[in-house]
């Protein structure tokens, strides 16, 4: 296939006076160069031809069209610029239709606006999703959107990035009408020769007159206030709020001019660059070795073994993606748990109004307990959530080999067992994986996919399907402590402990790293999850330990009192009465100044930005580890997993983006400058010494696969 060309990805055809400008760029018609050359030809065409009594532009394919070329971004631009080919339509003499099917979103729905009338198919969605990528609409969505459906209401659109489905885009103003059926050009036919006969109008959306533009000002203050206060030191949200604010109070070519002068600072800004790596890098982490070579297995009956906190997370997500689960616990109360663990989801969403009673029925209606292995006869993939315990886990799957049927797929949620030794207590080592949920299972995004030594490419495959349906994001990760997240977690929060023996709080630290982006720091979320479970881990490993490293024991003294955190009002923080947010703990300080006292620290202060740059190096050089170990495949395998299930900030693109962004070589400086105060600790990766050395950063690992 040759490289797209304006006339192959735009072409023209008559239909008695009218023109029929089809745009043809599979698979979502993106508004790559071609496809602009193509517009602008085509409507130059319609308004020269005398014959031509009005236009309709449509999509081929799936879609109207999806959006921007994003791949286009951070390149030289390649004129006609979109705003230019918006122009043309909006000025042509003669009426335009964009009628819209399927995806109508970002630059796709600005091309729509410039039309003058729009119809939409049942089934279209609508939407400016440009805040997700780190910019705004640049190509007059700010400008002709508030003059079409309100300023509030288009300001909220762009600011939440989501989609409108058709009926609500014509309750909003943002389409003329509906079709009926689902063929694009005939509706559209018929829509513009009624026009036509009608002799409708041209009617411009830049015309239009904001209604009441100071009660429009105030809407615009007061939703200033309130995304300052949530969109925490994003860049882009704010910029929409002003351009909406000139289309309020300039002439539009002045708002036009402003928003492009505003979308070329978003462009510029690094969060954009984190933002599309996010976004490209979600897209690229499914495609893995083993599914590419191999088909998944089907399954349609899921098991579950454990109905605790993590084993109902894991059956609601199931049951929600349409699964019959049968749920095995070891004795009628456990299970009788884990049935009032699953249904309290369900019972929370019908309290809320987000679902009836009827529709609870229904998903409790392929929810089996069971107190006998035996039931798990028929199921086609079991997922063991039972005590991180490896004795424990061993004998649950040498019951499952028992009577599983052959070819199901045997998984253990497991956050840090040796998924090898487990897949060894069966004599079907090829069909155990491990997949590691993240708790609450029903909510949080991430699945670690452990890929055993034995584990055949299509349960692999299987493990990836199951993950697309179950809405998960996954990331393919090998066999060692900890996995990927919690592996390089662990390292980061003990040069977290490190500062903290140094010199700084654990509120210092906690604010330091909110400050960066995250919504909690290291020692909220210990007391979110539980003191008493890292204090168990540390204990697990206390015999393997390496007594030459540092380790500070300021969290075993905490947990030894009994204060594990919010659900004892008692951790690194207090909470009275039950309190969410915690209050800062005088006698907490006291236990860490006793604490350096007894090992002769003495304290100094640390900066933000200097408990941060420990922080992050410490995250980087453990993640170049994990990848020079082939732990995780690329380093987008890496940063998906921190933004997916460890609260990374989204708009710093993940840990090994963030330091390609930074400068590998000021990374590797850092670590350097730290390894004077201990060595044994801060051993820079061989691979950053490699990629330093090299003149390379992390992105030019992630081309393999």
């Amino acid at each position: 296939m040759g490289a797209a060309t304006p006339d192959s990805v735009v072409t023209t055809a008559r239909v008695g006076s009218i023109l029929i400008v089809t745009v043809n760029n599979p698979p979502v018609n993106a508004l790559g160069v071609a496809v602009r050359q193509g517009l602008a030809a085509a409507m130059a065409a319609a308004q020269a031809d005398s014959g031509v009594a009005g236009v309709l532009l449509v999509g081929a394919g799936k879609a109207f069209i999806a959006g921007a070329d994003i791949r286009e971004f951070g390149k030289p631009a390649m004129p006609p610029s979109l705003p230019e080919v918006c122009r043309s339509i909006e000025d042509c003499t003669k009426p335009v239709v964009a009628v819209l099917h399927g995806a109508a979103l970002g630059g796709g729905l600005e091309v729509a606006l410039s039309a003058h009338y729009r119809l939409a198919l049942p089934a279209a969605k609508l939407g400016l999703p440009e805040v997700a990528l780190g910019l705004l609409p640049g190509s007059g969505g700010t400008q002709r959107a508030p003059r079409l459906m309100g300023v509030k209401a288009a300001t909220e659109l762009m600011l939440s990035g989501q989609h409108l489905p058709a009926k609500a885009a014509l309750a909003a103003g943002l389409v003329d009408q509906l079709a009926e059926g689902d063929d694009a050009l005939a509706a559209g036919l018929a829509y513009l020769n009624g026009l036509l006969a009608h002799n409708a109008p041209v009617r411009r959306t830049r015309d239009i007159a904001i209604a009441d533009p100071a009660a429009a000002l105030a809407e615009l203050a007061a939703l200033k206030a309130d995304t300052a206060k949530k969109t925490r030191g994003l860049f882009s949200p704010l910029k929409i709020i002003e351009c909406v604010q000139a289309a309020v109070q300039l002439p539009f070519d002045e708002g036009m001019a402003r928003e492009r002068a505003l979308f070329l600072e978003c462009l510029d800004s690094p969060q954009r660059a984190g933002l599309i790596h996010a976004f490209f890098a979600e897209r690229e982490v499914v495609k893995v070795p083993e599914a590419q070579a191999a088909a998944p297995r089907a399954f349609a009956r899921i098991g579950i073994i454990g109905g605790g906190t993590m084993g109902a997370g894991i059956a609601v997500s199931a049951l929600d993606a349409g699964y019959p689960v049968t749920m095995v616990e070891r004795d009628a109360d456990s299970i009788a748990r884990g049935r009032a663990n699953v249904e309290k989801v369900y019972t929370g969403l019908v309290a809320k109004g987000r679902m009836t009673e009827e529709a609870k029925a229904a998903v409790m209606a392929r929810y089996t307990g069971s107190t006998s292995y035996d039931d798990l006869a028929n199921v086609d993939l079991v997922i063991e959530a039972v005590f991180e315990d490896l004795e424990v886990k061993k004998a649950v799957f040498q019951a499952l080999d028992r009577v599983c049927k052959p070819g199901a797929v045997l998984a253990t949620n497991t956050s840090y067992l040796d998924i090898d030794a487990i897949a060894a207590a069966t004599r079907r080592p090829q069909d155990v994986i491990g997949l590691h949920f993240f708790s609450p299972a029903n909510i949080m995004k991430l699945l670690e996919i452990v890929v055993p030594a034995k584990v055949s490419a299509d349960v692999v495959a299987t493990a990836f399907e199951l993950a697309k349906k179950l809405k998960k994001v996954p990331v393919r990760a090998g066999v060692c402590d900890g996995f990927i997240g919690n592996r390089i977690l662990a390292v980061y929060r003990d040069a977290a402990n490190h500062v903290l023996e140094d010199g700084a709080s654990p509120y210092e630290i906690d604010a330091a790293v909110r400050e960066f982006g995250y919504p909690m720091g290291p020692f909220q979320v210990s007391d979110l999850a539980g003191g008493d479970i890292g204090w168990a881990t540390r204990k697990r490993k206390a015999a393997t330990r390496d007594p030459k490293a540092r380790y500070v024991e300021i969290a075993d003294r905490i947990a030894e009192r009994g204060w594990y955190g919010q659900k004892t009002g008692h951790g690194w923080y207090l909470y009275p009465e039950g309190a969410r947010v915690g209050q800062q703990d005088p006698e907490v300080l006291a236990i860490v100044d006793a604490e350096r006292a007894r090992k002769g620290i003495t304290p100094r202060t640390f900066s933000h930005e200097e408990i941060m740059r420990r922080y992050m190096a410490a995250m980087v050089n453990e993640g170049a580890k994990v990848l020079e170990e082939g732990i995780a495949l690329r380093p987008l395998d890496i940063d998906v997993t921190f933004l997916s299930g460890y609260g990374f900030p989204r708009y710093r693109g993940g840990p090994m983006q963030w330091a390609d962004m930074q400068g590998l070589d000021k990374v590797l400086a850092d670590i350097e400058a730290f390894a004077k105060e201990d060595a044994q600790f801060w051993q820079p990766a061989a691979l950053l010494k490699k990629l330093v050395a090299e003149g390379r950063n992390f992105a030019s690992l992630n081309q393999r696969g």
